[in-house]
């Protein structure tokens, strides 16, 4: 009597959106992960969407970087043209875009930057019109990522008052300053020029702050909240899905996923049952959701 099931219901997978066409480039640290050009990303979408999962997220790397992301709410960017793109050949799958401005700025952080610092409340500005311009482009859901205080109100209330109410907030709410990014940092090239990002992510020494997080920003109107990373987190993850009546979505990041394939191409371990474990163990915590780059290697074991 199986307590615990996975389903690709259950998955979103993660893309990386880059400009050109044609482009198709492995990462290094992430074996079969790309990034890709947005009619190769188009492809990848459609293949995705026929294994049953039913969502991606997307992430964009610019041609141009600059002090204010502008690339980030450019009506022609990269995650802008994607969203089209993808929408016009797989209506039915579920679009979700990463609104942050890391990937955008030329000094790699997620917001303004004055005097070495990271500005909380100009930032806002930026992300509420980067959250519209992904819904004018037609995403289905915005998921800020960038833990600045009052983002989510920010953006709700920038969508609201531009027609998009019924667009949903997946929140980034409980994201810890983790060591299991880098990976991703190559993936999205938003390593930062200087310092960490300590100043807006959360302790990984903090559990109840994580709680605090999320009902902050289930107050300013999120719709799903989410736990970053997700299996160095798990007593998180069942904290929120205990506290909260609402959606739980975890992120098994990159760090996460590199490890397991490191281990398994050295034949240290079997890899998808690993794999496996790894996942039911966060559905076991109790996400709801998971964004993990495991998802389409998952999905096609569960259809079997």
């Amino acid at each position: 009597m199986r307590e615990t099931s996975l389903s690709p219901d259950n998955f979103i997978y993660p893309l990386f959106v880059t400009f050109g066409k044609g482009v198709k480039k492995e990462i290094s640290s992430m074996p079969g992960c790309y990034q890709e050009s947005v009619d190769a990303v188009t492809k990848h979408a459609k293949e995705v969407f026929s294994l049953g999962i039913p969502s991606v997220i997307l992430f964009g790397i610019p041609e141009h970087k600059d002090e204010s992301g502008s690339g980030a709410y450019d009506e022609h960017g990269v995650v802008q043209k994607a969203i089209r793109a993808i929408k016009n050949k797989v209506p039915e799958l579920v679009v979700i875009t990463d609104v942050c401005m890391c990937e955008y700025t030329s000094h790699g952080h997620c917001g303004i930057i004055k005097n070495g610092d990271v500005q909380n409340d100009p930032t806002l500005e930026l992300l509420a019109k980067e959250a519209v311009s992904h819904a004018k482009a037609g995403a289905d859901m915005v998921a800020p990522s960038d833990m600045m205080d009052g983002r989510v109100d920010a953006i709700r209330t920038a969508l609201d008052e531009e027609g998009f109410a019924e667009v949903p907030i997946m929140s980034y709410a409980a994201k810890y300053a983790s060591a299991f990014y880098g990976p991703f940092r190559d993936a999205a090239e938003s390593t930062p020029q200087f310092g960490d990002r300590r100043s807006y992510q959360m302790d990984p020494a903090n559990r109840r702050e994580a709680l605090k997080e999320v009902a902050l920003d289930i107050e300013e109107g999120a719709d799903i909240v989410m736990v970053k990373p997700a299996l160095a987190y798990l007593d998180v993850i069942s904290d929120v899905k205990a506290s909260f009546d609402v959606p739980v979505a975890a992120y098994n990041v990159s760090g996460e996923y590199s490890l397991v394939k490191a281990a398994g191409k050295l034949g240290w371990i079997d890899e998808q049952r690993v794999m496996m474990e790894i996942l039911t163990s966060i559905k076991r915590a109790g996400a709801d959701l998971i964004l993990t780059y495991f998802a389409k290697e998952a999905s096609k074991i569960l259809n079997k």
